[in-house]
């Protein structure tokens, strides 16, 4: 089987080192070449057309955005943006997303021992996923260490309560991961500011969810903002979760709120989708609609079914319109969603069941 091939751009030798012995740790993966800046990348290239690029955000001569838009112009292959968690490499990075890059990582800290515990999963995943690698290939080998994740019992137990009554108001509870930033942005922007309150868990670092709600805000007539613990959820806004805490719904009366937790990572994800959707199924109801957008996985699923066991009306992107179908794959196939739509197809979708 021929091993899927990689090239490392980072000026950093360290970093270099480190993604390279990350990646060629699996036996699929092989690092062909490494080079120090986007001018070294393009013969490198040349020389050895690999499969997959990880690139670097900020670097000398040439910064990773120009050099990205450049390759997808002249010569477009998958990439997967290396960066720095800070407010300018989130931006920087959200803005590769918008041009083509496949996915992010976060870079890795210089402590090699920390960080090929930390990192290896992540970066080796988002690289054979962003090469074609089948989601449900990458689903079970996730699936075999099952019995090490946390369930959403960790942070909302399992209620029979009695369920909300319909009313006219309505939550919609949105999850994603790999390929979400551009898919919520595409939602968003073609709701309009009268949309239904809602609440987003996106698989995001810390220190990118901030930026990214900034960022949405500017392109879309809904009020987009991370989430706040307490905050009241109102049509016309859009809540997003913090990338280092869970985001809940909670209900009081007839109004809802956003409630955050700081407990343990649920299906090794922090935010999580099923902790935001089980909060959605035991304090919305039948006024929730949900929506499972592209991403690596299987996050949400089970949340999104106990969603439409109180009946929620539930919604999951196609295949063809996700850059992976993990996450909305395996909600559609627990049943747990009564419709599958392309991707352009959701907010309309969103707006018809809003009324």
């Amino acid at each position: 089987m021929k091993k899927i091939s990689v090239i490392v751009i980072d000026d950093s030798a360290l970093v270099r080192k480190l993604l390279s012995e990350i990646l060629n740790s699996d036996p699929e993966l092989e690092v062909v070449a490494t080079a120090g800046d986007p001018y070294q990348a393009r013969e490198k290239i040349k020389q050895f057309n690999p499969d997959v690029l990880t690139l670097d955000v900020e670097m000398p001569k040439m910064d990773g955005v120009t050099f990205l838009r450049n390759l997808m112009r002249l010569r477009p292959m998958p990439v997967v943006m290396v960066s720095t968690l800070t407010e300018k490499g989130a931006q920087i990075t959200l803005e590769a997303m918008a041009l083509g890059a496949f996915d992010f990582v976060e870079k890795p800290k210089l402590d090699l021992s920390q960080t090929l515990a930390t990192y290896s999963d992540e970066i080796i995943s988002k690289v054979k996923a962003a090469a074609g690698v089948q989601p449900e290939q990458l689903n079970q080998k996730a699936m075999l260490q099952v019995d090490e994740r946390l369930t959403a019992d960790a942070i909302i137990a399992k209620s029979s309560k009695n369920i909300p009554l319909k009313t006219t108001e309505k939550i919609v509870a949105i999850g994603a991961s790999t390929g979400g930033t551009e898919a919520i942005k595409t939602v968003l922007c073609a709701l309009p500011a009268n949309a239904p309150g809602i609440v987003i868990t996106q698989h995001i670092p810390a220190s990118f969810s901030a930026p990214f709600a900034d960022r949405v805000n500017k392109m879309s007539v809904l009020n987009v903002s991370q989430a706040e613990d307490g905050e009241q959820i109102l049509p016309g806004h859009v809540y997003i979760a913090p990338g280092d805490k869970h985001l809940l719904v909670e209900r009081s009366g007839a109004r809802y709120y956003c409630r955050l937790n700081d407990g343990p990572a649920v299906s090794r994800h922090k935010p999580s989708v099923d902790v935001l959707f089980r909060s959605v199924a035991q304090n919305v109801g039948a006024n929730a609609i949900g929506i499972m957008l592209t991403g690596m996985g299987d996050d949400g699923a089970r949340g999104m079914m106990e969603m439409k066991d109180n009946g929620a009306s539930n919604i999951v992107q196609d295949e063809k319109s996700s850059v992976v179908w993990g996450m909305p794959g395996a909600a559609y196939k627990l049943g747990a969603a009564e419709l599958m739509l392309p991707l352009d197809k959701i907010a309309q979708e969103i707006m018809k069941q809003g009324r």
